[in-house]
């Protein structure tokens, strides 16, 4: 839906990897989230200022692709895309890359809540993130 494509950087903490020295496939979720909130950050509207005008955005689904291995300390570039806006619920793409090599691939479904738990329209704030260009 959106071209306009985020981009967040991360380099991998020992805390991370497991015991084989390998980002532990759980924390991609978790940079997942830190670009997701970065995005937010990025376009004016961050997660705190959703809440206090008592928009929510639970994850309701979630999905990553594992190609490559990531390592303590590797550079990876988090990019990040709103691709689907529905009533209430939104879809954020993501794609790791470490230098030229896409490492990871994923995606997740977001459901719009009011702090009651109840499903509400986003608004205009949201849907501004699925128009623009690259940033």
């Amino acid at each position: 839906m959106s071209d306009r494509t985020f981009h967040h950087t991360v380099r991998v903490p020992y805390a991370d990897t497991d015991a084989m020295g390998v980002v532990y496939y759980a924390n991609y979720l978790v940079y997942f989230e830190m670009a997701r909130s970065e995005l937010l950050r990025e376009a004016g509207i961050p997660y705190g200022r959703l809440e206090a005008e008592g928009l929510f955005l639970p994850v309701i689904e979630a999905h990553c692709e594992y190609r490559r291995p990531a390592r303590y300390e590797d550079l990876l570039e988090i990019r990040t895309r709103c691709t689907e806006l529905r009533r209430a619920r939104l879809r954020m793409d993501y794609e790791i890359f470490r230098g030229d090599e896409r490492i990871a691939a994923g995606y997740t479904w977001h459901a719009c809540v009011s702090p009651q738990g109840r499903a509400r329209r986003p608004g205009a704030m949201l849907a501004d993130l699925f128009k623009g260009e690259d940033t």
